[in-house]
């Protein structure tokens, strides 16, 4: 770099005619071109990303050593649920952030339900034509995920697998002890899937139900039959909640500013009245 001195109220001045250094006095301060710093941080970004991914490929790898019966028993309910491949599935569990509390279910006294959701979820997309400043589109896909069914928004199917009692489940039992069911909310309408649900699943299998345990009379029983008349009653509550919403009124928002701005005394609410 060639630089020219001249003195100047005592200080030494420096003029860079190429990188910018300026010196003042015995001080340095180097302005390096800003395409330099973003080619460093995209150098570190993807060392990083692929160190991310290794990691991921190890942790993939030790959890799919873990599936066993119990692990199959529900990646196949899972695929004949969503209609995908048992391999789709197993990669996408062993995948999932969540996959730990597959095996607390599993856990004598663990969870009582293990929530799918599969639904369509924003995917971040590298957009190609601008690679270099990262930017990224939002696209719309299906996805299935873990949940425990409080942070997400539910708008599409739910697959939920819920314990029957305390034991641990195990390969040979988990048929027995564990029951599977889906519910379908397309869009959100939650109310619509739960009726349908109990209406077209659950009742008809409670009606069809031989054996209740200590009570010899079945569906004979007086207090079956008024459990049964309750379900049927809350899935009538349902429809017709699901209806009002469906033929509500909306009413136009309005912006009464306008009307009220200048209105100052009792005379000019009389007057607007």
């Amino acid at each position: 770099t060639e630089s020219k001195y001249h003195r100047h109220g005592g200080n030494l001045k420096t003029r860079s005619t190429e990188l910018g250094s300026a010196v003042t006095g015995s001080s340095l301060t180097t302005v390096l071109p800003a395409s330099t710093t973003v080619k460093k941080s995209i150098v570190l970004s993807s060392e990083s990303r692929k160190e991310l991914a290794k990691q991921a490929k190890v942790t993939k790898e030790e959890r799919r050593a873990q599936i066993d019966g119990r692990h199959r028993y529900l990646i196949s309910r899972l695929a004949d649920g969503i209609a995908w491949s048992e391999q789709q599935v197993e990669e996408t569990i062993i995948s999932d952030d969540k996959f730990q509390l597959i095996e607390q279910f599993f856990a004598p006294s663990g969870l009582k339900k293990l929530l799918f959701f599969y639904q369509d979820v924003l995917q971040q997309k590298l957009n190609a034509s601008s690679r270099s400043d990262g930017s990224t589109n939002s696209l719309p896909q299906k996805k299935l995920f873990i949940t425990m069914g409080s942070a997400e928004d539910f708008t599409g199917t739910c697959a939920f697998f819920l314990r029957t009692s305390d034991e641990v489940i195990t390969a040979s039992n988990i048929s027995q002890e564990v029951n599977f069911g889906m519910l379908d909310c397309t869009n959100g309408n939650i109310l619509q899937g739960l009726e349908f649900f109990l209406s077209q699943i659950m009742i008809p299998a409670l009606k069809s139900q031989q054996n209740w345990g200590a009570v010899k009379e079945g569906l004979k029983n007086s207090q079956i039959q008024e459990f049964l008349y309750s379900v049927d009653k809350f899935v009538g509550t349902l429809s017709s909640s699901r209806q009002n919403i469906e033929d509500k009124i909306k009413l136009t928002k309005v912006d009464i500013d306008i009307y009220v701005r200048n209105l100052q005394k009792p005379s000019d609410y009389i007057t607007a009245g």
